[in-house]
């Protein structure tokens, strides 16, 4: 747990990801649409997959990726970062968290 958030604070938008995975894809296109330069970790080719998805699934993740962390927070999955960005909240919370300064 402790290494995983560790990672996730080490930028202002963190997102772990599959390569293979498209709601991974689609998340990380809309950050980067929206000027935000995230840190992008590939579990699937970490050696400590296993363990990252353990975690990741503690954390209460259905499906495990993409999961994205906001200002050190987990935002969630698709849905939830979707659902924000519908409701005009994403783009404050990205603000404050020093991700865009739009």
């Amino acid at each position: 747990m402790e290494r995983v958030m560790s990672l996730a604070s080490q930028r202002a938008v963190v997102i772990f990801s599959k390569s293979s995975c498209d709601m991974c894809y689609t998340i990380k296109t809309l950050f980067r649409e929206l000027g935000v330069n995230t840190e992008v970790y590939e579990i699937d080719g970490d050696p400590r997959r296993r363990e990252t998805e353990r975690v990741l699934a503690r954390l209460g993740l259905r499906p495990i990726v993409p999961a994205v962390f906001i200002g050190g927070q987990l935002v969630g999955g698709t849905n939830e970062v979707m659902a924000l960005h519908l409701s005009g909240s994403l783009i404050p919370m990205l603000r404050q968290a020093g991700a865009i300064w739009l």
